[in-house]
């Protein structure tokens, strides 16, 4: 197991290269089981959770090839095996976006019950529960949910819960469905967004996506198509991030500001002249002294909650008191332990954090969590005193591509080492 030493200090200066979407890539590989033709993809990033998909869909028989032009080809022709094993699933949630395809073209499935990071209960109930709405007979035996359909019928269906899964799964399940689904209480997250447009690519017939509801006519069949994976909005995030807390400046390449409004404006706040065009964002720090600012989390347009840690780091060694608030996830405040080991004064009380600016944090040996725990942990490194040493961190494997690579470019002091 390998970890990550960081020396503190430096100030982040340069331009990157934004890496394709993770919670874009895993539910169109996903997607690609819906049709016997070839789908092949381009921008796909090199992270260990696509590497986990790919194995998923492998073990059921799809063959994945590579080119020249580093284009993915996904071949679902030769598709034996209706099981998502334990194994695969374990290390992974997204793994459950492979029920609703499986089920909506092979009219079985079988996948064991995901893992992944322990951010908080996240209940697939609200996929099952909208399956059983498109006729779909669900029975969950020694750790795996078992599907089973004909052809599943359109129906009119309110989600449980917002979830971006669940809406994608059901999203899914209904373009082979027969007749008309319409779907309700649904996520609105650009990854939802591009995922419609890719399944769309395909023939579906799917209208609404990124509004209060979601219409999907059935179709019979599904052809292959090129589709290229968008930009990783939570990893410009992070990068913005890190440039502002060392008074750096940074140029991020291959994403505009759509994608990122609530975190750009709040960046704003905290004293970051950023400037954007439709395929690049430039950060500058206009003040040295970083102004707090108040965060609340919630489901798209909202702030997101893939960057509430890094925003707290941000806010640890602001000039001033600022709040938190996680009304996503109840259990996200993990990384919080660990920063106040290295000098920040933040007490949690549930959902919410208090947050008491110091000047400076303090190197110290730390632990990840989970994947943005991991980003938050990596960011108080590069803004610490002395040297940090973050463990576990494949964790960060699984949703940043070349983390350090892309920091050391900007010119911090970064490395991997063995444990």
């Amino acid at each position: 197991m390998e970890k990550l030493l960081i020396r503190g200090g430096k100030t982040l200066t340069g331009e990157i290269n934004c890496s394709g979407a993770k919670n874009a890539a895993l539910p169109v590989i996903a997607a690609s089981l819906l049709t016997d033709d070839d789908v092949v993809l381009q921008n796909l990033p090199h992270l260990q959770d696509i590497t986990t998909m790919f194995e998923l869909i492998n073990s059921m028989g799809a063959e994945i090839s590579l080119d020249e032009n580093m284009f993915f080809k996904i071949k679902t022709s030769n598709i034996k095996s209706f099981e998502a094993r334990y194994e695969l699933v374990k290390t992974m949630r997204a793994s459950i976006l492979v029920l609703g395809s499986m089920t909506a073209k092979f009219g079985k499935a079988k996948i064991a019950l995901p893992g992944g990071c322990a951010i908080g209960t996240r209940p697939v109930n609200y996929h099952l529960d909208a399956l059983k709405k498109l006729g779909a007979d669900i029975s969950l035996t020694n750790g795996y949910i078992e599907a089973k359909a004909k052809r599943l019928k359109g129906a009119d269906i309110k989600l449980g819960g917002i979830t971006v899964t669940g809406t994608e799964n059901i999203m899914m399940a209904a373009t082979l469905a027969e007749g008309i689904t319409t779907l309700t209480n649904v996520a609105k997250e650009p990854e939802v967004v591009d995922l419609a447009n890719f399944l769309n690519g395909m023939g579906a017939k799917i209208y609404g996506a990124g509004t209060d509801s979601i219409r999907i006519e059935g179709v019979a069949s599904l052809k292959g198509c090129q589709y290229e994976i968008p930009p990783d909005r939570i990893e410009a995030g992070t990068y913005l991030i890190a440039a502002a807390l060392t008074n750096g400046s940074i140029k991020i390449n291959k994403i505009g500001p759509d994608r990122l409004t609530t975190v750009i404006q709040k960046l704003e706040e905290c004293g970051a002249e950023i400037k954007s065009s439709n395929n690049s964002i430039d950060l500058k720090m206009t003040n040295e002294i970083i102004s707090p600012v108040n965060i609340t989390t919630g489901p798209f347009p909202g702030f997101p909650t893939d960057m509430q840690a890094q925003f707290t780091v941000l806010n640890a060694i602001a000039s001033g008191k600022s709040f938190v608030n996680e009304e996503v996830f109840e259990n996200r405040f993990m990384h919080v332990q660990e920063l106040n080991r290295m000098g920040a004064d933040i007490l949690t009380n549930g959902s919410a954090a208090t947050i008491n600016g110091v000047k400076h944090l303090q190197g110290a040996q730390v632990m990840a969590t989970d994947l943005r725990a991991s980003a938050c942990l990596i960011l108080a490194g590069l803004v610490a005193k002395g040297e940090t040493k973050v463990d576990r961190i494949y964790h960060i494997d699984r949703g940043y591509e070349r983390i350090e690579e892309k920091l050391s470019s900007l010119g911090a002091d970064i490395q991997r080492i063995p444990n």
